[in-house]
């Protein structure tokens, strides 16, 4: 189902900047850069205005039946997690009608009271997650990651990690040039992968005197060669377990899982915007042949790499 219509639901005790997030993400009219332009609705239950966690109201004309024929209904944080039965129903029958259902933070819950998580893997702000996991013991409730996305089912952790999960959406909908010129627009970093920890010891890129912020923009430089976690410890003077300590407290992952990303973007980029082989686009990224990236790339992204191309490549739709 190609996305096209988007609902925002609004209930009482709503968090207005994950629900900004969705307007920021989808409510926008970017048509003059060549971008997609979503038909955006915010509704709420009645006509009745809807008041903020904040204190103050928001008022719409649009009620929740606009969900029924939704391609996405997005469902943002509130103030507890006690649901409306107006909202969880709303939520249900969207989904039962092919719409894709996204949470940002503790609106996961709102999920998991539609019934909507059962089996499923989802995570939300790490302060509810042990919380989300008591209410809802059918679903594999993950802590540590940004976003999640099961079927149709999608759901984020805390603030910025929404805007991540809206622009992977933009990406696997539209493809990397989209996703990140929506991110040139709201100035915010283009990409970062679901599974990136929420919380980092280094919540800002390393500092130049650990040498690692040079490093990380030498290696992206450097793709085509080897590195082990040895030989990179060794341009900083670091020792190899001193050197993936901080590296995992910096980015919130290991050199090894950072570089393996690194290459599969690369290989994303190089399959939008090129008519290389396969086998060259492997070699420059490091990847070194065909068969090691296409077992990579799918496991990063679902699909293998002559799919993606057949889906986002700029070069076969010119």
């Amino acid at each position: 189902m190609a996305l096209r219509k988007v609902v925002a639901l609004i209930f009482p005790g709503i968090h207005p900047f994950e629900f900004g997030v969705a307007c920021e993400a989808f409510g926008i009219d970017r048509s003059d850069e060549g971008l997609p332009v979503y038909d955006f609705y915010v509704a709420s239950a009645d006509a009745e205005p809807v008041p903020t966690y904040n204190g103050f109201t928001i008022t719409t004309r649009h009620r929740f039946s606009e969900a029924m024929d939704a391609d996405l209904v997005i469902v943002s944080s509130a103030d507890g997690v006690d649901i409306p039965e107006s909202v969880t129903s709303t939520l249900s029958t969207a989904y039962a009608n092919g719409a894709r259902v996204m949470a940002l933070c503790s609106g996961t819950f709102a999920l998991g009271a539609a019934g909507l998580l059962d089996g499923r893997r989802c995570t939300t702000h790490w302060r509810h997650a042990a919380e989300l996991a008591r209410r809802y013991p059918s679903a594999e409730v993950d802590p540590n990651v940004l976003y999640v996305c099961d079927g149709r089912v999608y759901s984020s952790a805390g603030t910025a990690a929404g805007l991540d999960l809206c622009l992977h959406v933009m990406r696997t909908e539209h493809g990397a040039e989209v996703a990140n010129a929506v991110a040139r627009r709201m100035v915010v970093p283009p990409h970062r992968e679901g599974g990136q920890a929420q919380y980092i010891n280094l919540p800002v890129p390393p500092c130049s005197s650990d040498g690692l912020s040079e490093l990380m923009d030498e290696l992206v430089e450097e793709l085509e060669s080897l590195h082990t976690v040895s030989s990179m410890a060794a341009r900083v003077n670091m020792s190899p377990r001193t050197f993936a300590r901080r590296f995992q407290d910096a980015t919130g992952t290991t050199p090894h899982a950072w570089l393996l990303r690194q290459r599969v973007i690369y290989a994303r980029r190089r399959l939008e915007a090129t008519d290389e082989p396969i086998e060259l686009i492997a070699q420059r990224s490091g990847f070194g042949n065909a068969a090691l990236l296409r077992h990579h790339f799918q496991r990063h992204t679902g699909v293998a790499p002559t799919a993606y191309r057949r889906s986002f490549s700029a070069v076969s739709a010119g």
